[in-house]
């Protein structure tokens, strides 16, 4: 499946789905080409045409799509993409700018940055040679964008943090990372949505609930395009947060 458009490369995932990466002068170019794929093939989809299409997963600068493997094939799913015509994408891209002009109001999520029980700033300091107060003002002064969402429910990838702040993962990933603990690697952001393992390096917490709630289901707080600044608090701001989020 040769690649076209914005499209730099096809890969098979399995029978029955394949991944789609993107082109672009940076990771948000890529990125929105990855978008405005995915709202262009939303549109279609309900056309009795498409109805072999089971999932789109879009992450960085890729786009997983799963299909029924009863009514298509990977070549006949590499021909309904490439028949999206440049008219259709035209439009999508379009109608994601707009999206994201009116949605263009920054998600803040306040921090308790040192918190005992999810602190790897000594580590991030020896790591990147900067001052504890020097990485809480770089973690703070960038605004984020949420690129995937995915790992667990609810957790949001968003980047790019600081240059002078990128940070290895750590060597040996911990067994269990609190709820709420807010971390980077590499050049990325984070935060724990709930308990579990994990290898990021913890700059602190927040009690922001990165799920919301109902009596059918819990959905993740934060979509993919979402803009992010993380605000320092103290301790017992955070606390006084926990009360508000229960």
């Amino acid at each position: 499946m040769q690649a076209f458009g914005r499209i730099k490369r096809i890969v098979t995932a399995s029978a029955d789905a394949i991944i789609l990466y993107f082109d672009g002068a940076n990771l948000d170019d890529a990125n929105n080409a990855c978008h405005c794929m995915l709202a262009a093939i939303d549109s279609n989809k309900k056309s009795n045409s498409w109805r072999w299409l089971r999932e789109c997963v879009p992450s960085y600068d890729s786009l997983l799509i799963v299909f029924d493997m009863a009514l298509i094939d990977s070549h006949g799913v590499y021909r309904a993409i490439s028949n999206l015509s440049a008219e259709d994408m035209s439009l999508q891209s379009f109608s994601l700018q707009a999206k994201e002009n009116e949605s263009s109001a920054v998600i803040e999520i306040p921090v308790w940055y040192g918190a005992p029980n999810a602190s790897d700033l000594s580590v991030v300091s020896k790591k990147t040679s900067l001052s504890i107060e020097e990485i809480i003002e770089l973690h703070t002064s960038t605004t984020y964008k949420v690129y995937a969402v995915g790992f667990s429910p609810g957790f949001a990838y968003m980047g790019d943090i600081p240059e002078a702040l990128k940070c290895a993962r750590l060597g040996t990933p911990r067994k269990r990372v609190p709820k709420g603990a807010v971390a980077i690697a590499d050049r990325q952001t984070a935060v724990y949505p709930s308990e579990s393992p994990g290898g990021w390096n913890l700059l602190g917490l927040t009690a922001f609930d990165m799920l919301i709630h109902s009596e059918e289901q819990s959905e993740a707080r934060l979509k993919a395009g979402d803009v992010v600044k993380f605000v320092p608090v103290t301790e017992q701001e955070y606390r006084a947060g926990l009360q508000v989020e229960r």
